[in-house]
């Protein structure tokens, strides 16, 4: 009897883990890009027509940044023996930032030919808001998801 039931109480464990890991949400970029352009939309106050010509452009210089921070990203992995390799790495790491930063510029010269400034100005510190908001709320929900269930005092 006391098997089954501890059989039973494992297995109703289990099935409430896997439920609940189910629920858990996971990362859609597709659900970021929508979050993020409605987000710049709203705090930059384009217009339907200024977004329509903005987001097509915007998309593209992030294909682009995309591509330097994954080569960015694979630099950690690289662990020079040697004075030379060390400074091979840091002159590569240099120009991948160079090169964000031209294209950064590059495209904001695009969006100057029919954005004013001062909506350009917003997009960018809208851009930022938007995501320091969503590392911070990446942050929590790992907290959240990490965390152990602490059991209630009995009195």
């Amino acid at each position: 009897m006391m098997k089954k039931l501890s059989f039973l109480l494992l297995a109703l464990m289990t099935s409430m883990i896997i439920c609940a890991q189910g629920q858990q949400q996971k990362f859609s970029p597709e659900k970021f890009d929508a979050e993020l352009q409605e987000f710049i939309t709203n705090e930059a106050k384009l217009t339907p027509q200024e977004a329509a010509k903005f987001f097509p452009i915007y998309r593209e210089m992030q294909t682009k940044q995309r591509a330097l921070f994954e080569r960015q990203r694979n630099m950690v992995f690289i662990r020079p023996q040697d004075e030379a390799g060390c400074l091979k790495a840091i002159r590569e790491r240099d120009e991948i930032e160079v090169e964000m930063k031209r294209i950064q510029q590059t495209y904001h010269e695009r969006f100057l030919e029919f954005l004013p400034a001062s909506k350009l100005f917003n997009v960018i510190k809208a851009e930022d808001h938007f995501h320091r908001h969503m590392l911070k709320k990446f942050s929590r929900d790992r907290r959240s998801q990490n965390a152990m269930p602490r059991p209630q005092n009995q009195k």
